[in-house]
């Protein structure tokens, strides 16, 4: 058969449902094979966009997602969601064009070495030379970037490769158990918690597996030890229950950072150096345990006393199942610190300014969103109130990047959850900077006739690194800029657009765009005038005295 038909049975037998992108025509073999297939293109404005969807889509089923492109400026603009992916532990696979590569056709127009481009930031990367590697190949690409850790892989294939003729079968896919971890260092782990006086669990980004967080529920349920998150962790275990500390928003200073300070252990599960850390090492006596796909990476900010290496769920149930001695634990200043995280979180929850106080938003949105609705936060400093404020019920109900933490993904995440989960309510948050960087998939979205919200948090300037400045005693300087009419610009693409003109009107706004069908654009503006006041400041006066 055709090699480009061969390609799409490879991507059909890997259980592929989309293929994101903007096809070229180095792709047109492979996009008239896909005509025959059920595999269904979605057909972009922009190539990182369909990066980011691909990557949110691996997120989200812990199966690869596909985005394609052509050669040259294609590829190039997969860069960026190529890093989000591998960054984020998100797997992905990504397919790119070339020229014939066994005659030259024009010369070197366009042509870059994208393989080479992509091996910094992959776990794997290849060029396709023959039809009959395919297989091979592609069953490699899909492994790797599943694999734990997940990340992303590369494919390129050339325009005369995917023409030729191939009599090559398909490979049989192997399913992998994971390895669980030896069993000194559970009991090694054991006896460091049972001996521990005030041992404090930390959720991160890798914790975020369906039988992960059945174990961590247990074993929480079990131990009765209090647990903090990464921004990355959010929702692994529900953020209502007692034992939640709070979340790591801040790197240091923060409320949950007095409860880091009194715990003698911290059990790090699925936290690694890639997301921007909590500063919990150093403090002499205090142990931290590692618990891991995959073995620590040593900083000066990460320097565990004990590796647990293997299966996660595996080895937290076993850590359930070994502890016998609690007796000795004292987390009475844990609560203490949970009682002034809890005051804190309400603290401007009811602020009636206009534009929007951040603390009043962040309340309202949780009122709106059922425990299985999700939002897709895009960069900037509004993350920060979100992730300090919103409780997560649900693992993969708050969707964000603090790995590359890239400017633009919001909205493609967001369309990507919609995808997967067709019947839950999505709502993509954006700072106006990072929704004008992919904005035209709205077209994307009102063709996909999507039931979409998007809610634009609108200061006129790149908000976080304003609150930087002002932070680095900087004068105000270089990061104001214009927008358009966002109700209009909505509207122009055949959504519907909505302004918010007082506090009062958030909610209202927000429940009619969720209950409603088709894409809502929600403008409404923040006032972020007081962030260096409270997020440098005020907060780190007001837990110094707990």
């Amino acid at each position: 058969m055709k090699a480009s038909d061969l390609f799409v049975k490879a991507l059909e037998a890997e259980d592929v449902e989309y293929v994101f992108g903007i096809p070229g025509e180095e792709n047109l073999d492979l996009l008239d094979s896909l005509r025959n297939s059920n595999i269904e293109l979605i057909l972009t404005r922009h190539e990182q966009a369909a990066g980011f969807m691909a990557a949110t889509y691996g997120r989200l089923t812990g199966k690869a997602g596909v985005c394609m492109s052509t050669l040259g400026p294609g590829a190039t603009n997969l860069v960026t969601p190529a890093a989000y992916a591998q960054l984020g532990g998100m797997p992905i696979v990504m397919i790119t064009g070339q020229k014939p590569v066994k005659k030259s056709k024009q010369g070197h127009f366009q042509i870059i070495d994208a393989v080479d481009m992509m091996r910094p930031i992959t776990k794997f990367t290849r060029q396709l030379v023959s039809g009959n590697n395919i297989p091979a190949r592609v069953r490699e690409a899909f492994r790797m970037a599943e694999e734990e850790r997940p990340g992303a892989s590369h494919l390129e294939l050339p325009e005369d490769v995917a023409a030729e003729q191939t009599d090559a079968h398909l490979l049989e896919i192997s399913r992998v158990r994971r390895p669980t971890a030896e069993d000194k260092a559970i009991r090694f782990a054991i006896e460091m918690i049972e001996a521990a006086k005030s041992p404090l669990l930390l959720i991160g980004a890798a914790a975020n597996r369906k039988l992960t967080s059945k174990m961590l529920r247990e074993f929480i349920d079990k131990t009765g030890i209090p647990f903090f998150t990464t921004q990355m962790g959010k929702g692994v275990v529900d953020e209502r229950d007692p034992l939640f500390m709070g979340n790591a928003a801040l790197s240091a200073n923060d409320f949950v950072h007095r409860a880091i300070e009194a715990a003698d252990l911290i059990i790090n599960v699925g936290h690694d150096v890639i997301e921007k850390p909590p500063f919990f090492m150093g403090k002499e006596g205090r142990k931290v345990i590692h618990v891991n796909f995959t073995s620590a990476a040593v900083d000066p900010v990460y320097f565990p006393q004990l590796e647990v290496v293997g299966d996660i769920a595996n080895s937290i149930w076993r850590f359930k199942e070994g502890i016998t001695t609690q007796s000795a634990w004292d987390f009475a200043r844990f609560q203490t610190v949970k009682e002034h995280v809890e005051a804190n979180i309400l603290e401007g929850s009811d602020d009636d300014r206009f534009p929007v106080y951040p603390q009043r938003l962040v309340a309202d949105v949780r009122k709106m969103m059922p425990s299985d609705g999700i939002i897709a936060l895009d960069n900037g400093v509004y993350k920060i109130w979100f992730a300090r404020n919103y409780k997560a019920h649900r693992p993969n109900t708050v969707l964000l990047d603090n790995a590359l933490a890239s400017m633009g993904a919001g909205l493609p995440s967001a369309m990507a959850a919609r995808l997967v989960f067709p019947d839950k309510k999505v709502l993509a948050i954006c700072g106006d900077g990072g929704f004008m960087m992919n904005s035209q998939e709205i077209e994307t979205a009102v063709r996909l006739k999507m039931n979409l919200v998007v809610l634009i948090l609108r200061d006129d300037a790149y908000g976080m690194i304003k609150w930087k400045q002002a932070n680095m005693h900087f004068e105000n300087y270089g990061l104001d800029y214009g927008n358009p009419d966002f109700v209009k610009y909505a509207e122009a693409y055949g959504a519907s657009g909505h302004r918010v003109e007082s506090a009062a009107e958030v909610v209202p706004i927000l429940e009619k765009c969720l209950n409603d069908t088709g894409v809502h654009i929600i403008d409404v503006q923040v006032d972020y005038s007081e962030n260096d006041r409270i997020l440098n400041h005020e907060i780190k006066e007001k837990s110094a005295l707990i």
